[in-house]
């Protein structure tokens, strides 16, 4: 068993995030240390410390991938985390935005009993609080098949699968104009100006969103 500090489970769990939307699953250092909001020198030397100790593959001056024992890590870090936003909001009453800066203390906790006993008390949930694909034991993920609002086309009818969880403001925003994961959306129009959506929401409620807003959400077709 490989014992690693916060910081390194971090470090991967960022680069697995992401690689899955990087080319070829490779992560550029620039991008990592922006992620992170750490310098792009400190980053390199956590990286030369990952690569040690062969859990990435990092070359200078092209970026970064993750190892099979890298990825398996990374996986297991991120199933501890939004198990813990799912037993937070569905069992503690915690809100959605309030369970994400929980969650990436509580991921770093090492006891694979404890979070396989919360995985089968929660009902081995498939997705979290916000959406996302909660990986099982063996690292395997649930499809989502979402795409982002902002890219969904005018006049069908979606259903809001999946939001940004990592700015609580957001979140908020989203309690404000009461939407919430399953409900339907439609796209009414979008503006070509500043690329705003008019939405219906279940059938019954009309409001224009910004761009901004559009791109930390991701839908499915009904």
């Amino acid at each position: 068993m490989i014992l690693l500090s916060a910081v390194e489970e971090n470090y991967l769990k960022y680069i697995f995030q992401l690689s899955e939307i990087s080319d070829k699953g490779i992560v550029k250092t620039n991008d990592l240390a922006y992620k992170l909001e750490h310098s792009a020198a400190s980053v390199t030397d956590m990286l030369k410390k990952l690569s040690d100790k062969k859990l990435v593959a990092y070359k200078k001056y092209y970026g970064v991938s993750l190892t099979k024992t890298g990825l398996q890590i990374a996986v297991q870090v991120l199933r501890k985390h939004r198990l813990w936003e799912t037993f937070l909001v569905k069992n503690l009453k915690f809100t959605w935005d309030q369970v994400h800066a929980i969650a990436e203390q509580l991921e770093h906790i090492q006891s694979d009993e404890l979070i396989d006993r919360m995985d089968e008390y929660l009902g081995h949930p498939k997705f979290d609080p916000h959406g996302d694909p909660i990986p099982d034991k063996q690292g395997v993920f649930s499809s989502a098949n979402v795409i982002c609002l902002a890219d969904a086309k005018l006049k069908k009818q979606y259903l809001l699968a999946n939001v940004n969880d990592e700015s609580s403001a957001f979140l908020k925003y989203l309690n404000k104009i009461q939407l919430k994961l399953n409900d339907k959306i439609k796209i009414l129009d979008k503006e070509e100006f500043d690329e705003t959506i008019q939405i219906m929401i279940n059938e019954k409620k009309q409001m224009t969103i910004s761009k901004d807003a559009a791109q930390n959400m991701f839908v499915k077709v009904v």
